[in-house]
């Protein structure tokens, strides 16, 4: 109990220099706060960090941008203006009756470039965990500074509940530390009648995906230097936060605080990673090395920094030896990094000097290291070929050169409950492991799944794709949803700035692989004649055989033969292996669904077809350009890239008319690529994660 107190009081004085009190510019000072509005606290010199209802009282102008907020603390007063804020009112004038989370506000304090910064964790939250909070309050009379101590005991997937000393009046966006670690977790937000809730500090990476975001990595990158600077500095009273989480950990194993200072310092003054997916392909590298060679992590983090990949790292199992993996990890993650970013050009190549500072200190930290992973970080740090495994470490499945860490994979089922359609997202690894991302099996009506999955996609797409490597998109569908247009959803939402040109605006089939998938025919085992055509289209070449025989020869017209489904089914069965279906209308209803019913039965892996409705004239036209689409793709996997092509053309408004009317047949084209043996796999139940809010957490 008193090393419990004697934390808290320890904290107490490092975080009091950090705190700042917000109130209307000038007011600061006022000792009965009667302009006072809540609490923050420096993350880096110049940012604060605050909930969006604390800023929120300064009204239109906090929302204009402008130096709206007065900001008091150790080192004295000033202004500062909200730079990012979630949620943001879409009109200034009317703010929120309730501000939802993850109600985060990012202020900018020019001024106070000198002030001292709390420490942020960079570890997965670990409940429950003892907590101090605290933050400025009148609750007594006058203002003054308050903490309190409490416990983190649960989280509903977007707060961390608390229990003990709650948040008071006023105490709104001040932090919460936790006293085993000796960092800032969340910030205070509210509280009930019976437990109160904080902000997790996790939820700064939902302001890298606003507009403008990417000021993050540059906050980050701030804090990280600052409290390396703090740490050498032997003018910090008491060393700061490093020294204090040192003393916590007195004897404790694992990689200490002063390296990890010196390790977070050194990564900041590198480029930051594209997204989380080139994070985690590093980590997930490390764990296969250090565990074993098919491990997969059970929950899928999001990782926005080099730190936070490190983060990841903690905590390990011990070696049976008794080897510290915390320390092999984390080092070996580094010289991964370093390894990384030595292959960028261009503008995000890094500065040849920090690189070669980290990959010259990793070394001298690796000294008490085992010797197989000295070695293993020798040659990583060699930079030249991939090194084979050396002794004493599992073999790792190491991503693949050139790809994606993982594509997505979008299942709908069938409808559930009334016109509901089930949904998850998964995460698929190598084309054969699954992770689940998120998912609602109480579904939504298909006229919401566009708007639905939009975020939980988005996110899904950040962890898939490493880097320059893009996931691609794998729609697993009814049959009745196969005209559904994944290829021109975009990620930016409805009401986004319609000038924007960026990987957002775009529509996805701009950027990466859509293809549609059967959900039907996966209930069962894959039939002999579907691996038969799989393998013949995977070799090539390919050829156009027609989905529904009176196609193109008499086109859709009122006096053209139907041909009946078993026909279909006679003609697409006889046809050669690797034959594709081709059909210029859609194939969710009607004839269409009939003959795709017939191509699916039949064993046919690929399908092209166009969503536009039967009333048109150039079916022979549509047929023959996709004989040679199909020649020039030689194989299944070379159909993506003339694909994607065409339909950046026919989505492009300022293309020529020539170039317009070259691709304008591939208008509203959808790919049916359904290999067998791909996930889920037979006999294994689909699984439902639980239903997400609409902040996808």
């Amino acid at each position: 109990m008193a090393e419990h107190e004697r934390a808290v009081n320890v904290f107490d004085e490092i975080v009091r220099p950090s705190l700042v009190r917000i109130a209307a510019p000038g007011g600061g000072y006022d000792p009965h706060g009667a302009h006072y509005w809540g609490s923050g606290f420096f993350i880096a010199p110049g940012w604060v960090l605050t909930c969006a209802h604390v800023v929120g009282k300064g009204e239109a102008a906090v929302w204009r941008g402008e130096r709206a907020l007065g900001i008091t603390w150790q080192g004295g007063e000033t202004t500062g203006e909200v730079v990012l804020a979630k949620p943001r009112p879409a009109d200034p004038e009317e703010p929120p009756y309730r501000w939802e989370f993850p109600d985060i506000a990012l202020v900018h304090v020019p001024d106070a470039l000198d002030a001292a910064c709390v420490w942020l964790s960079e570890r997965p939250l670990a409940i429950p965990a003892d907590v101090s909070l605290h933050g400025w309050s009148r609750e007594t009379g006058d203002l003054g500074i308050r903490h309190g101590v409490g416990t983190a005991h649960a989280t509903d997937g977007k707060a961390l509940l608390l229990r003990g000393s709650l948040p008071v009046e006023g105490c709104s966006g001040g932090p919460v530390v936790d006293l085993k670690h000796g960092a800032v977790i969340g910030m205070n937000k509210g509280r009930g009648e019976h437990e109160g809730a904080a902000v997790p500090i996790t939820a700064l990476r939902e302001l890298h995906d606003l507009r403008g975001g990417e000021i993050i990595h540059t906050v980050l990158r701030e804090h990280d230097r600052h409290h390396l600077r703090r740490f050498r500095s032997t003018a910090a009273a008491g060393g700061g936060w490093t020294r204090a989480q040192a003393d916590l950990r007195k004897g404790a194993p694992g990689f200490l605080p002063a390296a990890r200072a010196h390790l977070f310092g050194r990564l900041a003054e590198l480029p930051p990673p594209a997204g989380p997916g080139e994070v985690m392909a590093l980590v997930d590298e490390v764990k296969r090395r250090v565990l074993h060679s098919e491990y997969q992590s059970p929950v899928e983090h999001d990782p926005r920094t080099w730190r936070d990949g490190a983060g990841l790292l903690h905590d390990l199992p011990r070696h049976e030896t008794g080897r510290d993996r915390d320390v092999e990890s984390v080092l070996l993650y580094a010289a991964k990094v370093v390894r990384h970013l030595a292959g960028r050009g261009g503008a995000e190549r890094p500065d040849a000097a920090a690189l070669t500072a980290l990959a010259e200190w990793i070394p001298t930290q690796a000294e008490s290291a085992h010797l197989a992973i000295r070695e293993e970080i020798a040659e990583v740090l060699d930079l030249g070929e991939v090194p084979a495994p050396v002794a004493g470490f599992e073999s790792a499945r190491e991503r693949p050169a050139g790809h994606a860490r993982a594509d997505v994979l979008v299942e709908v089922d069938p409808v559930h409950y009334g016109d509901r359609y089930p949904w998850r997202v998964k995460l698929l690894f190598d084309g054969r492991g699954v992770e689940p991302v998120c998912g609602d099996d109480r579904g939504v009506p298909r006229r919401h799944l566009r708007e639905t999955l939009r975020e939980p996609l988005a996110r899904a797409l950040r962890l898939g794709d490493a880097g320059e490597h893009l996931a691609s998109v794998e729609a697993l569908l009814p049959r009745e949803l196969f005209d559904e247009p994944l290829d021109t959803w975009r990620l930016a939402p409805d009401d986004a700035d319609g000038d924007d040109f960026d990987e957002h605006s775009m529509a996805l089939g701009e950027r990466r692989i859509v293809v549609i998938r059967d959900r039907k025919r996966l209930d069962r085992p894959a039939s002999p004649e579907w691996r038969r055509r799989w393998k013949a289209a995977v070799r090539g070449p390919l050829a156009v055989v027609p989905l529904r025989g009176e196609v193109p020869a008499s086109g859709h017209g009122p006096g053209s033969r139907r041909e009946t489904r078993r026909a279909a089914y006679a003609r697409l069965s006889d046809a050669e292996d690797g034959t594709v279906p081709v059909y210029c209308g859609p194939v969710g209803s009607g004839d269409g669904l009939d003959a795709m019913a017939a191509a699916l039965a039949a064993g046919h892996p690929l399908a092209l077809w166009r969503r536009c409705g039967q009333e048109h004239s150039d079916c022979m036209e549509f047929h023959v350009r996709a004989q040679e689409l199909l020649g020039r793709a030689d194989g299944a996997d070379g159909l993506h890239r003339h694909i994607r092509a065409l339909r950046i053309i026919s989505m492009d408004p300022d293309a020529t008319p020539d170039t317009v009317a070259e691709a304008a047949w591939a208008g509203s084209v959808a790919v049916l690529f359904d290999p067998p043996d791909r996930p889920p796999y037979d006999g294994v139940p689909l699984q439902v994660p639980p239903r997400i809010d609409g902040n996808g957490t």
